[in-house]
């Protein structure tokens, strides 16, 4: 392939990779994001090219490593095409039967597809619940795409949208159709993106950035980091033509030192971009000049804000910066600076190549275009999901995610990071949007979606992400600094049992302080665990502090371990794997908990098989009396 020079030429070259591909040629497609790596996606493929030989294979099909396919608790996942046959949980010793049976004899191996909760087998990839309520216009090609082949890119379309922008638009046409479309940032704070832009083309100064913020911190959240791994061109595409908008010719990828993948697909795409004249000095011919650096950040949560990210580009420490001048007008070192994060920028070859209109028909009022989040916790289908704004969160959880597993009820969801806030039961029906979230005390964020349960304590939900911000608080601001951690006290003592009616007052205090005088969104929006749960489940933090009681069963200060003696069966399975020791019995005879040796662990709990349920979790109340030791088990 040689530079291209012209939109034809890129036209030409898609037409001949085009040419070269069979449709009907058997292609057998590799989940090889992270998560599948972690269950071994590389000795999968490392079999299928072994095993494709073995059968003299190698001439009639093709094996693609492609990005996350978003099923991520079912991987490795593997598609094979252009029959779509989905086949979940493929280990090595599995792909000797997959090449014999699916490509050799034309047949299903149904062990390994998806069954139902009616016990149906389904085969194909697209009619899974999973998927089939799903509206993957980011987030689909991923299954398609090698990420280290840019080939694969441009056949599906790939910098079409650039060739437009560059050659058949003006940078005030490209502005125009980003605003109209509403495009509203994706990495939290759904600030429109083309008003954004704006502010930096107009603001003085010849020397502009452009800059992808992919430093994803929110806890179970990985929307990001996936794009990047799986569809690299997408996002540089969308950077591009941000840039020839906004008149910028220098851009920095701020990635997470956690995404060693992430860099590394990045850095062959930017290289075969360059090679092919679509990044660099005069790209498609056009006279505009752009390149790209990526800048690996250090892991702070707190460098995901604007001002803190930047300073860090800088080579400071990644610390805000108060907000009087904007980023988008004063930024890097000092000059006018756009950051998008990295869905918001994979959205834009699509407004380009398919019209604002388009665009703007997708999701509701004041959200535009669809969403990707990471629907993660206690739910039965957990991954990465794409949906159009608008959809409910009971769509969400009980359509795609299967609901909630072990026929447990629903309980709460949490959305938009550590800052966001937790969502109960009533709110149910609510459209997931940007404004809607707002109203009840929470948030879009990067698109978070941490699913709970009745056995979740919302208490200790809150602790849990004020734990974390007051780890992640950089410390530049006094608010930030004391106010987290002294939240975190309170919650600490609620949970410990150790709370007086005083905790009240200040977990009111606390967070109208830190909303109003911090320096950063970290800060500002770090109380929103704490009010919403007191907004919504104040019943339990009042148990927790009047009756010192934890109705979940989680606070283990509040809690005991207690074996009930009517329904113990002896068979001392507890007793073999309670790692201190704390429970005494013998066969035939009644086990019991010593209570000063137990630390709470909850073994017991998880190893009790589920047709005994002999152990209790007692709240705040004594601990029966104690059979005596020797007691036989009576059975029948």
């Amino acid at each position: 392939m040689g530079r291209l020079n012209s939109a034809a030429d890129l036209e030409n070259l898609r037409q001949e990779i085009l040419a070269k591909r069979d449709p009907n040629k058997p292609c057998v497609t590799i989940c090889s994001g992270t998560g599948c790596h972690a269950y071994g996606s590389e000795k999968v493929a490392e079999a299928f090219v072994a095993n494709i030989q073995s059968n003299g294979l190698q001439e009639k099909v093709d094996i693609r490593r492609t990005g996350c396919h978003g099923f991520c608790e079912k991987g490795t996942l593997v598609v094979i095409f252009p029959e779509e046959i989905c086949y979940l949980r493929v280990r090595s010793d599995d792909v000797p039967e997959i090449v014999s049976t699916t490509l050799v004899e034309k047949k299903v191996v149904d062990r390994l597809l998806y069954e139902d909760d009616d016990g149906q087998k389904i085969a194909h990839e697209s009619e899974i619940p999973f998927y089939k309520h799903q509206s993957r216009v980011i987030f689909g090609n991923n299954r398609l795409i090698d990420p280290t082949n840019i080939e694969d890119y441009i056949t599906l379309g790939g910098y079409a949208a650039l060739a437009k922008a560059l050659l058949e638009m003006t940078p005030e046409e490209v502005m125009e159709e980003v605003k109209e479309s509403n495009l509203r940032g994706r990495g939290g704070g759904g600030f429109p993106a083309g008003r954004k832009w704006e502010t930096t083309r107009d603001a003085p100064g010849e020397r502009k950035y452009v800059i992808v913020n992919a430093d994803e911190g929110d806890p179970g959240a990985y929307m990001d980091r996936s794009l990047l791994e799986g569809n690299p061109h997408s996002v540089l595409e969308g950077l591009i033509i941000g840039a020839y908008a906004i008149g910028s010719h220098e851009g920095f990828i701020y990635v997470r030192q956690e995404y060693p993948l992430a860099v590394g697909n990045l850095n062959i795409a930017l290289e075969q971009a360059r090679e092919l004249g679509l990044l660099g000095s005069d790209i498609l011919g056009s006279g505009f000049n752009f390149d790209v650096k990526i800048h690996r950040g250090a892991g702070a949560f707190v460098s995901g804000e604007s001002s803190a990210l930047m300073t860090a580009i800088e080579g400071r420490v990644g610390e805000p910066r108060p907000k009087y001048i904007r980023t988008a007008v004063s930024g890097i070192w000092d000059r006018p600076s756009n950051l998008n994060n990295v869905e918001t920028w994979a959205n834009v070859p699509l407004i380009i190549n398919n019209g604002a209109e388009w665009f703007t028909n997708i999701g509701t009022e004041g959200s535009k275009g669809t969403k990707i989040f990471s629907l993660v916790g206690k739910v039965k289908n957990t991954g990465l999901v794409e949906v159009p704004m608008g959809m409910t969160l009971r769509e969400v959880i009980y359509d795609i995610g299967g609901g909630i597993p072990d026929g447990k009820k629903f309980k709460a969801v949490q959305t938009g990071g550590p800052s966001g806030g937790v969502i109960p039961d009533k709110f149910l029906n609510l459209p997931v949007d940007f404004d809607e979230l707002t109203k009840v005390g929470s948030m879009m964020g990067s698109g978070g979606m941490i699913v709970m349960d009745e056995d979740t304590c919302m208490v200790d939900v809150a602790r849990y992400f004020i734990n974390f911000l007051a780890g992640e608080s950089c410390g530049k601001c006094l608010p930030c600094r004391e106010g987290i951690y002294q939240m975190l006290k309170v919650l600490n003592r609620i949970c410990e049992g150790e709370s007086s009616e005083e905790d009240f007052k200040l977990l009111d205090e606390i967070p109208e302080v830190l909303g109003d005088s911090a320096l950063c969104a970290l800060g500002q929006t770090a109380c929103n665990p704490v009010l919403s749960t007191l907004r919504y489940f104040r019943d339990e933090y009042e148990a927790h502090i009047m009756k010192k009681q934890c109705p979940a069963g989680v606070c283990k200060a509040l809690i005991n371990y207690w074996i009930e003696p009517e329904k113990c069966q002896a068979c001392m399975i507890c007793l073999r794997n309670c790692p201190v020791g704390a429970i005494d019995g013998g066969k035939n005879l009644i086990h019991i908990i010593d209570q000063e040796k137990c630390t709470k662990c909850g073994t017991c709990l998880e190893v009790c098989p589920a047709r005994f349920g002999a152990i209790t979790v007692l709240s705040g109340v004594e601990v029966p009396e104690f059979v005596a030791q020797g007691t036989e088990v009576v059975r029948g």
